[in-house]
């Protein structure tokens, strides 16, 4: 089963999503106290809607995860704020967590999205980056993973 972090008692609540984790192993790692957070079970298949862009979260309704369609659109400049940002996040993390055991994964995708070729992709691009990735059979991670 996958795993929907949201701020807790917060139901109904839009934009409450905190993080998502694909597995048990994935949420027993993250840097959280679990009981300041709702966390809810949900399907591989959600999990990937929202990992890959096809979906994004809403809101909560007690034991409910409400889900709505996202589209893409990236023109150049977007996807470029866009991997700027994750990139800022990606340091952070990586700044202070050294000896996390998901360092080397986010490491390693770091890399990938330093040496990611802005200029060979097709614009707009019309999927999510982490769509994008997982077409080019590369690593691909969602921002709501990081631990």
């Amino acid at each position: 089963m996958a795993y929907f972090i949201f701020s807790n008692n917060l139901d109904g609540v839009e934009g409450t999503l905190y993080c998502i984790a694909e597995n048990e192993s994935d949420l027993n790692n993250l840097n959280i106290n679990k009981s300041n957070y709702k966390i809810l079970e949900d399907t591989q298949d959600n999990f990937n809607d929202v990992k890959y862009g096809l979906k994004y979260v809403i809101k909560y309704n007690t034991q409910n995860i409400i889900y709505s369609d996202m589209s893409h659109s990236f023109t150049k400049y977007d996807l470029i704020h866009y991997v700027n940002v994750l990139k800022s996040s990606i340091q952070t993390f990586l700044k202070i967590n050294k000896n996390h055991l998901s360092f080397n994964l986010w490491n390693n995708y770091y890399n990938q999205l330093n040496s990611l070729n802005l200029d060979g992709i097709t614009y707009p691009l019309n999927k999510s980056l982490e769509q994008y990735f997982k077409d080019l059979g590369q690593t691909s991670l969602h921002p709501l993973q990081l631990p």
